[in-house]
């Protein structure tokens, strides 16, 4: 009898709860206009419109944490004398919505309480997709006469609730993630703990906040002529993250209202960062710099897609040419040249008086021709924005008219050289001038001193200039990129298509995709350059592009990095190209063993032929790396990127160095670190033929048992088919599969590096 009362007193407290939560989301619904695709719903407040729900359907997620009060939607900053002044729906005496269909919401915000603002309306625009949990956001700002917008924030997503074990995944140049980003956050010692980011700065735009198993929050904009932007998540007092797009007007005060000439881009998914990637790709492989591609449209040079390896050396022709020429012969495949310092003037203080070379013009001609004859070609650095203030061209020339200037009209300057403390401005590509600058350095290059190509460094950034006499819109916009396409037209139109030249640029960058053969993406070598801290590099950038745009490079080196002979003595090493301590050779096969499973082209910097004797495990392993890859370009260079099948890959504890690509001021100065690291590297490629290669690479001192499984339609393979090794010995089957299930079983060698080909039984 007892029990039967306990029973029924547990039957009645839950009867009671799941009324009183059937209370309160009528109550909710009552108070929220909502929209809903099937996959995702989106609902604001009826009184104010401060969101109120952002739920994913299909995994019955709730992403809004309902303790948050703060769900404006947007926020304005105008620029105010004193202090920049910030405003949002709390700012507002009259609200309205109107429902226009079952997907869109038109969102209107009048009567602000401030005289200053008294004419100021928000108009904002949802619209769910038809078929994706995607939401596309537009906003329109009237502007009060005399007031100035400094940036427009919208979407704002307010009070995002911790999904689990959580990544955040950012396009960084080429792409980082972060585990626990909360936790990293919450250990920054500010009263504002925010990550933000620019674009471009960011190589393309989309943000995924995820647990892998559970649910992922996506971020992304379409906007498809590069305007600049910031996006941001900041971490508030209740551990939950307000996401921001950050949208910045340029400066006019004629202006009367101003819209987003895009939409943010709000999702819910499941899977991890390749998920959020391949969302993103089917939206960025359709937008003009994928169609204008060179790569993808056969205007990149073949020297280029042919390219083994590139060597990265600096200084004269000596010390560049020469140990190209070495690796070359003893690699039997094409190798290029990367050649910085090879300019007259001092590296980071000079620019732009490059020419004549160095070694003297004479010299120089003869030494590329000769590399010419051999098969070497030779692309040379130029930045692409920076002249030095204290070089004679820049009085002479009048160069200061021309430079970037900040918002107080000063000249936007840098000091990068450490030892001579010379600064250096930044030109805008939006003047005349700067274009003719340049375009005339590039033509003498080439034209006059038989270069094969110019690396354009600080390419793939935008800078805002806020000169009103430079022929620009002031401050942000995205006039940048389109003076940026005007200038490598503007390049190639002064030399013969049969020299077959090409322009590279630093990082990668969607919108530099139609005009750049070649991205130089050193994240692979991050470690190299920021020692190790929360951020961990992914190709996030070849995720989506790999088909479009080539890459290439890495700080990889096995010496201590060169100083340049124009630097101040004082500061030169004592031992110039020292090698690095053996204990670091571990890091330099993981740097190369990260480009060839990424689908890069394979660079060493600093090679000397040395090398080849005194660390010959380490070019012995570049070589076979090189020659291995060299097999399976429809996979490592035309190939799509594909989520690879899972596997355990043992890991290990080895140290690492991290030192600038210069000789610090106190000497050969190695900061070390520890760092734990898998041995196993691996990516999935997809070839036009949809054949599939799974690129393994080791570096691991043992021979390892590799053993996974998937089925054949996760990859559009047919029902039966072969799976084949390539390697550096060959190309050999491993085993048949049939009835669509691939079983994989292989020991790969210690520091082993192949293909795995899955094709169909023909």
């Amino acid at each position: 009898m007892k029990r039967q009362k306990t029973g029924n007193l547990q039957l009645l407290l839950l009867t009671l709860i799941i009324i009183t939560a059937s209370c309160r989301d009528t109550k909710t619904a009552d108070q929220s206009i909502t929209i809903n695709n099937g996959k995702i719903s989106i609902g604001f407040d009826r009184k104010t419109g401060s969101l109120t729900t952002f739920k994913d359907i299909v995994n019955s997620f709730e992403w809004l944490d309902e303790n948050v009060p703060d769900g404006s939607p947007w926020e304005l900053e105008f620029n105010k004398e004193g202090g920049n002044e910030v405003i949002d729906i709390s700012s507002s005496g009259k609200f309205r919505y109107s429902k226009t269909d079952a997907s869109t919401l038109i969102l209107r915000w009048m009567k602000f309480k401030d005289p200053e603002n008294k004419k100021l309306e928000v108009e904002a625009r949802i619209t769910l997709d038809k078929d994706k949990a995607l939401s596309y956001w537009n906003i329109t700002v009237s502007i009060p006469e005399g007031r100035q917008v400094k940036q427009v924030i919208y979407p704002r997503i307010a009070g995002l609730r911790e999904a689990g074990a959580e990544y955040l995944a950012v396009p960084q140049w080429m792409g980082q993630i972060t585990k626990n980003p909360r936790a990293n956050l919450s250990a920054i010692k500010s009263n504002i703990k925010k990550y933000e980011f620019t674009y471009p700065g960011l190589s393309l735009q989309c943000l995924a906040l995820y647990d892998p198993d559970k649910y992922g929050f996506y971020a992304a904009c379409n906007d498809s002529t590069t305007y600049i932007k910031n996006f941001s998540f900041t971490l508030d007092t209740l551990n939950t993250l307000i996401y921001k797009m950050h949208n910045l007007p340029s400066v006019d005060p004629s202006l009367k209202s101003y819209s987003t000439p895009y939409s943010g881009v709000i999702g819910s998914f499941k899977g991890d960062w390749i998920t959020a990637a391949e969302i993103y790709r089917e939206w960025g492989t359709q937008q003009r710099w994928a169609r204008e591609s060179r790569f993808a449209n056969d205007l990149t040079p073949a020297w280029v897609e042919s390219t083994a390896l590139w060597v990265w050396n600096r200084s004269k022709s000596g010390n560049v040419l020469l140990p190209a020429a070495d690796i070359k012969q003893r690699l039997g495949l094409p190798v290029n040249v990367f050649w910085h310092w090879w300019h007259g003037c001092s590296y980071d203080d000079g620019f732009p008086e490059y020419v004549p070379p160095r070694e003297g013009k004479k010299s120089f001609i003869s030494a590329v021709s000769a590399a010419n004859d051999k098969g070497i070609r030779a692309i040379v650095y130029m930045n692409q924005r920076l002249w030095g203030t204290t070089t004679e061209s820049w009085e002479k020339e009048n160069a200061s008219v021309y430079a970037v200037k900040n918002p107080d009209g000063k000249i936007n300057t840098h000091v990068y050289n450490i030892f001579s403390n010379k600064g250096t401005a930044s030109m805008c590509l939006g003047t005349q001038f700067w274009k003719d600058k340049y375009a005339s350095l590039c033509d003498s290059a080439v034209n006059t001193y038989k270069a094969n190509g110019v690396y354009m460094d600080q390419a793939c950034l935008a800078l805002q200039c806020y000169d009103p006499e430079h022929a620009h819109p002031v401050g942000p916009g995205n006039y940048w990129i389109q003076n940026f396409g005007m200038l490598t037209d503007q390049i190639r139109s002064k030399i013969s298509s049969d020299k077959e030249i090409i322009l590279a640029g630093e990082g990668g960058g969607e919108a530099w995709i139609p005009h750049l053969d070649l991205f130089l993406t050193l994240a692979v070598s991050k470690e190299r350059y920021a020692g190790l801290n929360q951020w961990e590099t992914i190709p996030f950038f070849q995720a989506v592009y790999h088909q479009y745009a080539i890459t290439y490079g890495n700080y990889s080196s096995l010496l201590v990095p060169p100083y340049d002979e124009l630097w101040p003595k004082e500061y030169a090493p004592k031992k110039p190209l020292e090698m690095l301590d053996k204990k670091f050779n571990k890091q330099f096969l993981m740097e190369q063993a990260r480009s060839f499973v990424w689908g890069m082209q394979p660079t060493i910097a600093n090679y000397q032929s040395f090398l080849a004797r005194d660390r010959k495990n380490e070019i012995d392993y570049l070589m076979e790396l090189s020659r291995v890859r060299n097999k399976a370009l429809k996979y490592l260079l035309y190939g799509k990127f594909m989520k690879s099948p899972d596997f355990e890959s043992p890991e290990e504890e080895f140290d690492i160095s991290r030192l600038s690509i210069y000789a610090g001021k106190t000497g050969n100065s190695v900061t070390t670190f520890r760092g734990t690291f898998p041995l196993i590297y691996s990516c999935t490629w997809q070839a036009e033929d949809m054949d599939l290669g799974i690129a393994l690479a080791s570096i691991g001192d043992k021979p390892v048992e590799i053993k996974f499984s998937f089925n054949a339609d996760e990859y559009d393979l047919p029902q039966s088919g072969r799976i084949f090794v390539i390697d550096d010995t060959g190309k050999r089957e491993l085993a048949k599969y049939s009835d669509k299930k691939v079983l994989v079983d292989l020991t790969l060698k210690s520091k082993g590096i192949c293909i795995l080909e899955v094709t169909s039984e023909n």
